[in-house]
């Protein structure tokens, strides 16, 4: 079929199952297990491969160097876990590869900027959709304003969330692919629909994850506050007890999915 034209390219939505580039005909399928975190705490997840937590199985490599992909084991069960690189085109190219390996059922956590300075630093966030304000969605979805998360696996995070007695919001998340264009018109505008953070990834990813068929969901954590009229770090990024448990309650919520 042709392709319809859009003033917009961006809007000019293929639904072609098939791509020229097929994952599943360019990365060797393994005997992986099929349930797998992706952690955007790269820190962390070193940590644990230094401390012999985390087994490597196989890299990627790419221009900016190898990426790891580990085996770790939680609750009796071994579970996939990587760093996806950051940004949506990145995290969205890895998660295609873990599916072409064998991966089906995902957690996925990290950490985002908040739209209420009212959300501390290090408060749990549990996105159940992503306003795409980025550009990677679009090329697995026709145009819309947002994305859903899996409600399978939003109710697998929460269930674990209320388990360990850990309070958490259910988010509304916008993605945006541009963290230095994050203006004051467009932050009043985000928090105007719903929006209560921001980060770069999760819209793309559940995109794919809805276009491939597998069960994808995300774990946050309130970090650096963009509400006010100057940016406050909070050192969000040294929260490094914190990260590391949320890397054990993805496993533990991707364990029931």
């Amino acid at each position: 079929m042709s392709l319809q034209p859009n003033a917009y390219p961006i809007l000019e939505h293929d639904p072609t199952r098939r791509a020229l580039l097929e994952p599943q005909e360019l990365v060797p399928r393994l005997d992986l297990p099929k349930r797998c975190v992706l952690s955007f705490f790269g820190d962390r997840v070193r940590r644990l491969a230094e401390q012999g937590r985390a087994r490597q199985v196989c890299e990627k490599r790419s221009e900016m160097g190898t990426h790891p992909v580990y085996v770790i084991s939680h609750q009796g069960e071994e579970l996939v876990l990587m760093q996806p690189g950051i940004s949506a085109p990145f995290a969205a190219a890895f998660l295609e590869e873990l599916i072409a390996r064998g991966c089906e059922k995902f957690i996925v956590c990290g950490g985002a900027g908040v739209l209420d300075r009212q959300i501390v630093c290090g408060h749990l966030l549990v996105p159940d959709s992503a306003l795409r304000d980025e550009g990677t969605s679009y090329h697995y979805l026709p145009p819309s304003r947002e994305v859903a998360a899996n409600p399978q696996a939003v109710a697998a995070i929460e269930s674990v969330l209320a388990e360990h007695d850990l309070p958490y919001l259910r988010v509304k998340t916008w993605t945006t692919d541009a963290f230095y264009r994050e203006t004051p018109a467009r932050i009043a505008a985000r928090r105007a629909e719903g929006c209560l953070c921001v980060e770069m990834e999760a819209a793309a990813l559940f995109a794919v994850a809805q276009f491939r068929g597998v069960l994808l969901g995300q774990l946050l954590y309130g970090g650096d506050d963009v509400s006010g009229s100057a940016w406050d770090s909070r050192e969000w990024y040294r929260r490094h007890d914190l990260r590391e448990q949320m890397i054990w309650l993805a496993a533990e919520a991707c364990l029931r999915l």
